[in-house]
């Protein structure tokens, strides 16, 4: 009797388990939302000949699954990858998710990577079908007769404006769409499969891909959208700078569908003229690298315009300098959201929000906050440790080396064998940071670009950001050069404003004031132009080339 009763009970127990419906997180639900619940929210845009499109999320529904279904009557099946170089615009986001509505997988390709490398990925990706901007063709051609997977290019333009290429199997975005139904019903799966896939910028060796998740990507998008993070809603009309081949696009085009904001496309055109332009059609929140930021800045300044509807400014991708936060709160009112993530996080880690530990500090004690990239959301876990991997205490001084892990953070890379993270999945970022108590980290770099001086760490980043708020300073760089006494010291090179004189004892005097005494850096080096990846990071690789064909050499050493 007793035993009967126990197994009555255990059943009962176990039959409360999976009482909720099945409900596959995958991307094509965020679309169907914004369409249902947001049809009217404007998408306005500019393509490559700079002409304005005004749409909205029921007409980008539509032509989602137009696309699926053209795809899909061109042969794509479900797993095929399907690459896309094209700029932010409204086609771009149509092609975003009618590639994974069909089942196939979305790979975004950077125009700004060179040749040899994109030549590796199309093929290590297996493109099927390439999806270009007008504009990109070049490069294309450039590659295409060492890309064998590739079948056929599809080319965001009209029928009318297909130019003459030297492809033999070629079609225009418009007659894609017209092959296809509205009709169309998204292919299902598993909320685990394949949804995208970026490639790191393989500064060193091959480029390495990630491969997104329909579940990876939409949880991330509800995680970026919470009030600590972007505080996204759909009151709000988002820019997204940030390229969308550029890490998952900082996720904007999941996030911004899935709470319905209003969204502003400004193409391939990133001068601050033109974006100023596109800010001032109700943009209350935008993203980029602080090099997009600088140069308008400067541009607002220098023609004397006013920023009438920006709220919030999200700056990622490398470090943002003092002197560009308080240029946008204390002149135009803009707050800044200083962010860090990588393309193997889908990329979010952190932002950085104020806490109500914060709140209460005075303003220059705000700004040292706002130095750091913040803190994560739920989902994402973080650790620094020390160099024989003992986790070290959050005291916001102590570096180490920076772990994370979590729900939409890369465990493995495309077609490699060995996994990316340790055996409790941690996945080592490659940066140096420290976390204070409240759990808001600072990057003070990467762990390969540290300067190591007389068995201290001087980060680079934190002289780069104090020469950029010296007034003659467009852009800096730091570096370290081999010294006989302390191993290495902090040389900065900097590119001046309007290529201008500038003295060199200035800089450095302003610098020192920022900085410890030892930290100064012992000289600086002018160049014309200072070397980026493909993503708009300084390349220190190439920085350290450029540096060596210029025979320096340290001034102790002369």
């Amino acid at each position: 009797m007793g035993a009967s009763f126990i197994t009555k009970e255990v059943s009962r127990e176990r039959n409360m388990d999976n009482l909720m419906q099945d409900f596959p997180l995958r991307v094509t639900s965020i679309i169907d939302h914004a369409a249902k619940y947001h049809p009217d929210r404007k998408i306005i845009s500019k393509d490559t000949k700079g002409k304005i499109t005004n749409t909205n999320y029921k007409e980008i529904c539509r032509n989602s699954k137009k696309v699926a279904d053209g795809l899909h009557k061109l042969g794509v099946k479900k797993g095929d990858v399907i690459g896309v170089m094209a700029w932010n615009n409204h086609s771009h986001l149509e092609v975003w998710y009618g590639i994974p509505g069909l089942g196939a997988v979305n790979h975004n390709l950077n125009p700004r990577l060179f040749s040899e490398q994109l030549i590796y990925i199309i093929n290590h990706a297996n493109d099927k079908i390439l999806i270009l901007d007008l504009d990109l063709i070049p490069i294309i051609e450039k590659v295409i007769d060492e890309c064998p997977t590739v079948e056929k290019l599809i080319i965001l333009c009209s029928k009318a404006d297909l130019p003459s290429t030297k492809f033999s199997d070629v079609i225009s975005y418009e007659e894609l769409l017209a092959t296809g139904s509205e009709n169309f019903q998204w292919v299902s799966g598993d909320e685990t499969d394949a949804c995208g896939i970026c490639y790191t910028s393989g500064t060193t060796g091959n480029p390495k891909g990630v491969v997104y998740t329909h579940r990876s990507n939409t949880l991330h998008a509800l995680t970026q959208a919470a009030p600590d993070m972007l505080n996204l809603s759909s009151t709000d009309t988002i820019m997204p700078v940030v390229p969308l081949f550029h890490a998952n696009g900082w996720s904007i085009a999941y996030t911004a569908p899935l709470v319905g904001s209003s969204i502003v496309f400004p193409g391939g055109d990133l001068s601050p003229s033109s974006l100023y332009n596109m800010l001032e059609r109700g943009v209350t929140i935008t993203a980029a690298v602080p090099t997009v930021w600088l140069l308008l800045l400067n541009f607002l300044q220098s023609e004397e315009k006013e920023l009438s509807t920006l709220k919030r400014v999200v700056i990622g991708g490398s470090s943002c300098p003092r002197s560009v936060i308080e240029d946008f709160q204390n002149k135009y009112g803009v707050r800044v959201l200083h962010a860090w993530g990588m393309t193997e996080l889908s990329p979010l880690g952190t932002i950085c929000s104020f806490k109500p530990e914060t709140e209460s500090l005075n303003e220059s004690e705000k700004l040292d906050i706002q130095e750091t990239t913040g803190h994560p959301p739920f989902g994402v876990d973080l650790k620094i440790v020390d160099d024989n991997g003992k986790e070290i205490d959050w005291d916001g001084i102590t570096q180490g080396d920076l772990y994370c892990k979590g729900a939409a953070v890369v465990k493995k890379y495309l077609k490699m064998e060995e996994l990316a993270v340790d055996g409790d999945n941690w996945f080592n970022t490659g940066d140096v940071a420290t976390i204070d108590k409240n759990g808001y980290m600072r990057i003070t770099d990467r762990s390969k670009d540290v300067i190591k001086s007389g068995g201290e760490w001087i980060s680079s980043i934190d002289l780069e950001n104090a020469a950029v708020g010296h007034s003659d300073v467009a852009e800096a760089a730091a570096i370290g050069i081999p010294h006989p006494k302390w191993d290495e010291r902090p040389v900065l090179v900097v590119v001046t404003n309007d290529g201008k004189n500038a003295d060199k004892d200035s800089i450095i005097s302003h610098v020192s004031e920022r900085v410890a005494k030892w930290q100064k850096p012992d000289d600086v080096i002018f160049v014309d132009e200072i070397p980026h990846t493909a993503t708009g990071k300084i390349s220190k690789l190439e920085l350290r080339k450029l540096v060596a064909n210029l025979d320096y050499k340290h001034p102790d050493l002369r």
